[in-house]
């Protein structure tokens, strides 16, 4: 009776409205679903945003919605007209999705704000509603407009000390809130890694501390002269859509209150649990850069 119901309700709804149900497997495309959509169009998303390390989401939002594997059983039990997956979905399951009636898309991740527009605008059309895609287009357009004013030096330090190169989603957030790339000034190339004694001897002006690896909360980052460590939740830089204007509020927070500091960059302490205190450590850090942690991934 349970599963007649929701097959009624499925119809019912198709009916009215005309526009496609839809399961997500990809935790980007969840997040920018969630706002593009009808809620009753997306019957699923992806396990990944019920996982706060991991969901590029408001995680008590993702949880309204019903979560998959991404089995090609789980979604065909809930039988959408569109599966929306990443450029890693199985050709197997897509082979059988396909072979069952249902159109695979797939996404990939976007390398730019630009792409990232263009990827809600996707979407939208294909949840056949622009208008919601619209109006998440202008709140992006309006955070990434680029700051103004002298431009600071920044590098993004992310577990496993790795460090994003040109061509990333969030090179361009850091250059839109005016900052320069110290990993690109030095040559090195996406997913290169960063040393804590390289940064000892050669500190950016800041340091985004983007991970919990224990040598990013090591002690000798409260000592470095001229450093300024920063939080930057991994959520925020996963994925686009919804996650830049969050990124952007943040980025310009610690752009802000660097401003103050220049040009001499003064050190402060080094970071401490990003879920305990998101902002720079040190007292004149904690002072100046306090700002809440955004939700999402870890978010």
């Amino acid at each position: 009776m349970l599963l007649l119901s929701g097959c009624t309700a499925r119809v019912a709804y198709e009916r009215s409205t005309a526009r496609p149900t839809i399961v997500s497997l990809n935790p980007c495309t969840d997040a920018i679903l969630a706002e593009v959509a009808d809620p009753a169009q997306l019957l699923a998303i992806s396990h990944y945003s019920h996982d706060p390390r991991q969901s590029s989401m408001d995680v008590a939002a993702a949880r309204s919605f019903r979560a998959t594997g991404g089995t090609a059983e789980e979604v065909a039990a809930l039988a959408p007209d569109i599966v929306v997956g990443s450029a890693f979905m199985a050709p197997a399951t897509r082979t059988a999705l396909e072979r069952l009636g249902m159109r695979t898309v797939n996404f990939g991740a976007p390398a730019t704000i630009d792409e990232s527009i263009a990827q809600v605008r996707s979407l939208a059309a294909l949840a056949g509603n622009p208008a919601s895609g619209e109006a998440l287009v202008r709140r992006i357009e309006a955070a990434a407009a680029p700051v103004p004013g002298p431009r600071i030096e920044a590098a993004l330090w992310q577990a496993g000390g790795i460090v994003p190169g040109r061509g990333t989603l969030v090179s361009d957030l850091l250059s839109r809130a005016g900052f320069t790339s110290y990993p690109q000034a030095r040559g090195m190339a996406q997913g290169d890694y960063l040393p804590l004694e390289r940064i000892a001897v050669d500190p950016p002006q800041v340091l985004l501390v983007a991970g919990e690896d224990r040598g990013q909360r090591h002690p000798l980052l409260a000592r470095i002269p001229g450093l300024t460590a920063a939080r930057f939740d991994p959520s925020l830089f996963y994925c686009g859509g919804p996650s830049i204007p969050k990124a952007m509020e943040r980025l310009r927070g610690i752009r802000r209150a660097l401003a103050p500091l220049q040009p001499a960059g003064r050190g402060v302490g080094g970071p401490e649990p990003a879920r305990a205190h998101p902002a720079a450590t040190g007292t004149m850090a904690r002072a100046r850069l306090a700002a809440p942690t955004a939700s999402g991934r870890g978010e």
